[in-house]
């Protein structure tokens, strides 16, 4: 007979996540939730789906990555509809339905799940989830200084130090008056910043060569060269950085984030080591990007950092914590024999009800490898439950950090078992 059995391996470019990927997961949102939360920031989130004309609205990358990177289809009421490929159009529509009633500045955060159809590679799949922290509301560079810091604690709350990571900057509106002093005519600054942004990609000949057929003129192609290879910039943001603590920044002319939506600042942080040398995190500012929705735009700032990259950089960097584990319960109650399930999962259920988490290992393995499982888990205590101890109700909970046993009726061990 033809075997019929359905493959085993998930769809290409995206992630099965096992109790032991799960909690590393959990670690790097919690993570990102309490630094977020420590900058005075809000969680909010937005449908998987949005209208897929949202990402065609602004510049000619954003309808590239429609037509060539997303999974866009039509749904059953014949509407365009896109699996969102990034969270800032969706938090910009989200502020802009309620511009007139919202108090500013906002600040606000996600850990959306993003879709993005492209060919997976380290550091970059299909699927991923990503925080996004932005600021509406202020032009102020002020506002530009906390949300590069909020990134660079972000690596550091996570035991970075900053001799591993480097932070670009650079900025849209400085960059175009440096273009035009040089001659560049405004309609080719789009596309020299979309080459810019594959600048590091490329080689250097296709690079020129690129350059010529925007500009046309080997002159200024030279002199657009030469501008972006001299640091000649002096930075109110670098200096509001320096203020902070923060010097590990450094004035990048070729930085370019691709999407056209960008107005100002420009910032991506890069992992300095030679085994995952790459962009961890970018963003910049977006001041237009609402006045797609109605006529009041409303500016803002922000960044994203994707759960790949950043378990990449703690791997790479050996930051993540060997005490990461998925626990189940703090008590695990094992039966001597499968006749004792049962009053194991009423001794559980009771547990429990005094606010202490508890399961009950009903396998079959002996009890020492039961109760070698439960500290392998992290369980705090384990109570080995047989034919005596269901009859008599006088127990015996043993902590499995310590080594020290109590014995009792269950109520009387309830103290015992909540000290962890």
């Amino acid at each position: 007979m033809k075997n019929t059995h359905l493959s085993t391996d998930s769809y290409k470019g995206v992630r099965d996540f096992y109790p032991e990927d799960m909690a590393v997961q959990q670690y790097i949102f919690e993570m990102w939730m309490r630094t977020a939360q420590s900058f005075g920031f809000e969680r909010y989130d937005a449908s998987l789906l949005e209208p897929a004309d949202m990402y065609r609205a602004k510049g000619a990358e954003n309808a590239e990555m429609v037509n060539e990177q997303t999974y866009t289809f039509i749904d059953r009421g014949d509407r365009e509809v896109t699996l969102r490929p990034e969270m800032t159009p969706s938090v910009a529509r989200m502020v802009a339905k309620k511009a007139r009633t919202l108090s500013y500045p906002l600040r606000w955060y996600s850990i959306p799940n993003l879709f993005r159809y492209e060919r997976p590679q380290k550091g970059r799949l299909r699927e991923h989830w990503q925080l996004n922290c932005d600021i509406f509301g202020s032009t102020d560079i002020s506002s530009d200084v906390e949300i590069i810091a909020l990134a660079h604690q972000l690596l550091t709350d996570m035991g970075a130090t900053t001799d591993m990571f480097e932070i670009r900057v650079n900025d849209r509106r400085i960059m175009e008056q440096l273009y035009t002093e040089l001659g560049v005519s405004e309609e080719n600054i789009p596309a020299i910043t979309r080459l810019n942004d594959r600048k590091n990609k490329i080689d250097v000949t296709q690079y020129k060569d690129e350059l010529l057929k925007i500009l046309g003129d080997d002159t200024v192609v030279e002199k657009v060269i030469t501008m972006l290879d001299t640091d000649d910039t002096k930075s109110e943001l670098v200096a509001g950085l320096a203020l902070l603590g923060i010097t590990n920044v450094v004035w990048d002319k070729s930085l370019a984030r691709g999407f056209d939506y960008y107005t100002g600042t420009i910032f991506e942080i890069f992992d300095v080591s030679g085994e995952n040398n790459r962009a961890l995190l970018g963003g910049g500012r977006y001041d237009n990007l609402t006045s797609m929705f109605g006529d009041e735009a409303v500016p803002g700032i922000g960044f994203g950092m994707g759960d790949v990259t950043m378990r990449d950089f703690l791997e790479t960097h050996n930051l993540l914590p060997s005490s990461i584990t998925n626990t189940a319960a703090d008590v695990v109650i094992v039966p001597q024999s499968a006749a004792e399930n049962l009053a194991g999962q009423a001794v559980a259920h009771q547990i429990r009800q005094a606010g202490i988490t508890a399961s009950t290992d009903i396998g079959t393995q002996k009890v020492g490898k039961r109760i070698s499982n439960a500290g392998d888990r992290g369980a705090k205590f384990v109570l080995v439950l047989g034919e005596d101890e269901v009859s008599t109700g006088h127990l015996t909970v043993k902590n499995l950090s310590s080594g020290e046993e109590q014995s009792g009726q269950l109520a009387e061990l309830m103290n015992f078992m909540s000290v962890a």
